[in-house]
C-alpha cells in the first residue's frame, strides 16, 4: 500500500511540473494566434538591382502621378502583399514591409480601450494560475520527500489538491478571457492591425495542454487522498471489531459461549481475513483459532483448580462436539 501511494504521489508531482513548464512557456511566448494581414504594396524606391515582389515599380520620377497608379490597377498588377503576424498575451508582432524582420507592439495598446480590462484580468489570472500551480508543486514535493507522520503527509496532500484545483480553474478562465479579448480585437481593433486570416497557434495549444496536465495532477492528488482516508477507516473498523471481540470473550464464562462468540465473528470474506491477519502473514488452517486457543488455555487453567474431574471432561467433550458441528 505504501509503495502504491508513493507512486501516485510521484505521478501527481510529475504532472504538476509538466503543467507548470507548459504554462510558463505559453505565457512568455507570443504565438497564441497567428495569421496574415493584407496590405497595399508601396512604391519601390531606389535603383533597379533585383526584382522586388513586395513593392510596385514604375518608370517615372513623379510618384504622385495618379494615372500610373490607375494603369497598374487596370492591368491586374498584384498590388497587395500578405504580411504574417503572431500575437500573444504581451506582444503582437508583424512582418516588415520588405519581408525581413518584424515589428512588435504591446497587445494592450492594440486591443480596443473598452476591452483592455478583460485583457488585464486575463494577465492577472494567468499569473495567479502559475503561482498557485507552483505552490501546489512545492507542497507535493515536501510530501514526497517527507518520511515522518502519515497524518502530516495527508494534510500536505489536502492543501496541494486545493491549490492545484484552484490553479486549474484560474487557468481555464484566463485562457477563455484571452480568446474573447482577441476575437473582439479582431472585430473592433485598429484598421492597421486587423488580420485577413488567423488561427490559434502552438502557444495556445501549450496553454490548454498545461490546463489538462494541471487537472490530471489535481484528480490524481484527490484520488490519492481519498483512497488513503478510506484505507485508514477500513483498518480502524477492523481494529475496533477485533477489540470488541476480545472484550466480549473476556466477559464470557464458559468455553461453549466462547466458541459460539468467536465463530459468529469470523470474517465472511477473504479480504477481511487478510486484514485480520497480523503483520501480513498468511492464514493457516488453524490461524483463526489462535485467539480462541489462548482463551481456552486460560479457562483450562481455571478448571484445573476444580476438584471435580467430571466437569473438566464435560467441558472438553462439549468443545469437541461444537468443533465437529461447525
Amino acid at each position: 500500500m505504501g509503495i502504491d501511494r508513493r507512486r501516485r504521489a510521484s505521478l501527481a508531482l510529475t504532472l504538476n511540473f509538466l503543467a507548470l513548464f507548459l504554462a510558463v512557456s505559453a505565457l512568455t511566448t507570443s504565438y497564441w494566434c497567428e495569421g496574415t494581414r493584407k496590405v497595399v504594396k508601396p512604391f519601390c524606391t531606389g535603383p533597379v538591382t533585383t526584382k522586388q515582389s513586395f513593392c510596385i515599380r514604375f518608370n517615372s520620377t513623379n510618384i504622385n502621378d495618379t494615372r500610373l497608379v490607375q494603369y497598374i490597377w487596370e492591368t491586374g498588377e498584384d498590388k497587395y502583399v500578405l504580411r504574417k503576424f503572431h500575437t500573444g498575451i504581451w506582444f503582437s508582432c508583424e512582418q516588415n514591409i520588405n519581408m525581413t524582420g518584424e515589428k512588435c507592439r504591446n497587445f494592450l495598446y492594440v486591443a480596443p480601450s473598452n476591452e483592455r480590462g478583460v485583457l488585464w484580468l486575463c494577465i492577472v489570472a494567468e499569473c495567479l494560475y502559475i503561482l498557485l500551480l507552483a505552490t501546489g508543486g512545492i507542497l507535493m514535493s515536501i510530501e514526497v520527500c517527507h518520511f515522518g507522520n502519515v497524518i502530516d503527509g495527508l494534510k500536505l496532500n489536502a492543501f496541494a489538491a486545493i491549490f492545484t484545483v484552484l490553479s486549474g480553474l484560474l487557468g481555464m478562465v484566463a485562457h477563455m478571457m484571452f480568446t474573447t479579448a482577441f476575437q473582439l480585437t479582431v472585430s473592433l481593433g485598429p484598421e492597421d492591425w486587423k488580420p485577413q486570416t488567423w488561427d490559434y497557434s502552438w502557444s495556445y495549444i501549450l496553454a490548454w495542454s498545461s490546463f489538462t496536465a494541471c487537472m490530471a495532477s489535481s484528480v490524481t492528488t484527490i484520488n490519492r487522498y481519498t483512497k488513503t482516508i478510506l484505507e485508514f477507516k477500513h483498518k480502524r473498523r477492523n481494529i475496533e471489531k477485533n477489540l470488541k471481540i476480545k472484550q466480549k470473550l473476556l466477559e464470557l464464562d464458559s468455553p461453549e459461549q466462547v466458541w459460539d462468540m468467536y465463530i459468529s465473528s469470523v470474517p465472511s470474506t477473504a479480504e477481511e481475513l487478510l486484514d485480520l491477519s497480523s503483520d501480513g502473514r498468511k492464514l493457516s488452517n488453524t490461524s483463526i483459532f489462535l485467539d480462541l486457543n489462548d482463551m481456552l488455555k486460560e479457562k483450562v487453567m481455571e478448571i484445573q483448580e476444580c476438584e471435580n474431574l467430571s466437569d473438566l471432561e464435560f467441558l472438553v467433550l462439549s468443545i469437541g462436539m461444537k468443533l465437529q458441528r461447525r
